[in-house]
C-alpha cells in the first residue's frame, strides 16, 4: 500500500523506488501483485507517464487514510518524542525562505529521526496529486479549498513599497487615489494579486483601481521589480524587512492600513493530520506568531 502511494503521488516508479531504497523492478512487481489481489488495474502506464485509474483514485484516498492511522498508532505508542518518517511541506517561496525555513532548525534538532521534503512554489498547486502534507499559505479573506482541513497559524502586515529612485522620478503619492497615476507591480495569479487595493484610514474604507505595470508570477519577482525602481508593490513586512532595513525599500502611506494577510496551514488529508504533522504545525505556528509581529511598523514618510 505504501509504495503504491508513492508512485501515484510521485507518477514515477523509479522516483518511488528512489525514495523507498528499492530497485525499479521490486516496485513494477508489488504494485502488480497489489492489483492482481484486488483484481482490477489502479495504474495506466505508459513509457512516458503513469496516471490513476478511477478504482485507483478511489483506493489512493482510502489508502493515505490507512497508512495515516496506521502511522498514528505507531506515534502514540513510541511518544512525540520520536517522531520519524517524512513530511511534505510546501510553502510560498520568498515568505518560505525568510519565515518558514529558519523556524525549523530548532525542531528538526529535537526530532533527528524526521525529514522534511520542503517544496517551494508560488503557484497553486493540488496538494493530494503532489503528495502534500501540509501547505504553509498566504491569503487576504477566506481559503478556497473548503474540502481541506485548516489552521490559522498568524497574520502578518501588508503595506505598500517603493524604491527611493522611482519615488525620485515619479513622487510618492500622498492618498492610496494617487496610486492610480503610478506603475504598479502585482502577484499574478495566487495570494493577494489584485487589480483593486484597499485601504482603511480610521472607519473610511477606501478602493483603489490599479494600473498594472507588471504582472510577475512569484513573490522575489515582485520584490525584485520594487528593488529596481519600475514601480510600487504590496509585500508584508516579513517578506520585504531586509529591504526595508537598508532603505533598497521604502513604506508608502504609513498611515493607511491594508488588511493583513492570514497565514495558514491546510491539511490535504483532511482535518485530522499525523502526529508528525500536527508537531511541526504546533511549532511553526508559535514560531511565525512571532515572526510576524517582529517588525514594528515604520514610521509613515513625510510626502
Amino acid at each position: 500500500m505504501t509504495v503504491f502511494v508513492r508512485v501515484a503521488e510521485g507518477g514515477s516508479l523509479s522516483r518511488a523506488a528512489r525514495e523507498l531504497n528499492l530497485s525499479q523492478p521490486s516496485v513494477s512487481r508489488i504494485v502488480g501483485g497489489l492489483e492482481a489481489r484486488l483484481g482490477t488495474t489502479l495504474l495506466l502506464r505508459t513509457t512516458r507517464s503513469i496516471s490513476l485509474t478511477e478504482a485507483g483514485a478511489l483506493y489512493l484516498e482510502r489508502a493515505r487514510y490507512l497508512l495515516a492511522e496506521m502511522e498514528e498508532a505507531e506515534q502514540a505508542t513510541r511518544g512525540v518524542d520520536s517522531l520519524h518518517g517524512v513530511v511534505r511541506l510546501a510553502m510560498p517561496v520568498l515568505y518560505g525562505a525568510r519565515a518558514v525555513i529558519p523556524a525549523l532548525a530548532p525542531f528538526l534538532s529535537r526530532h533527528p529521526d524526521l525529514r522534511v521534503e520542503i517544496i517551494m512554489t508560488d503557484a497553486r498547486q493540488n496538494l493530494v496529486v503532489d503528495g502534500v502534507d501540509v501547505s504553509i499559505r498566504l491569503g487576504v479573506g477566506p481559503l478556497d479549498d473548503s474540502t481541506f482541513g485548516a489552521r490559522k497559524l498568524a497574520q502578518v502586515e501588508r503595506l505598500v513599497v517603493a524604491a527611493p529612485a522611482y519615488l525620485s522620478s515619479r513622487g510618492e503619492p500622498a492618498t492610496p487615489a494617487e496610486l492610480a497615476g503610478h506603475d504598479c507591480i502585482i502577484q499574478q495569479g495566487v495570494f493577494f494579486g489584485r487589480e483593486s487595493w484597499r485601504f482603511a484610514h480610521g472607519h473610511t474604507v477606501t478602493s483603489v483601481d490599479l494600473s498594472a505595470k507588471l504582472w510577475i508570477n512569484s513573490a522575489p519577482g515582485v520584490l525584485a521589480a520594487a528593488v529596481a525602481g519600475l514601480g510600487v508593490a504590496l509585500a508584508t513586512r516579513v517578506m520585504a524587512g531586509e529591504e526595508l532595513r537598508s532603505g533598497q525599500l521604502v513604506q508608502l502611506l504609513g498611515h493607511y492600513r491594508l488588511e493583513p494577510a492570514e497565514v495558514y496551514a491546510v491539511f490535504p488529508a483532511g482535518p485530522k493530520p499525523s502526529a508528525k504533522v500536527r508537531a511541526i504545525v504546533d511549532h511553526l505556528g508559535a514560531a511565525l506568531e512571532r515572526s510576524g509581529q517582529a517588525f514594528s511598523p515604520a514610521p509613515p514618510r513625510q510626502a
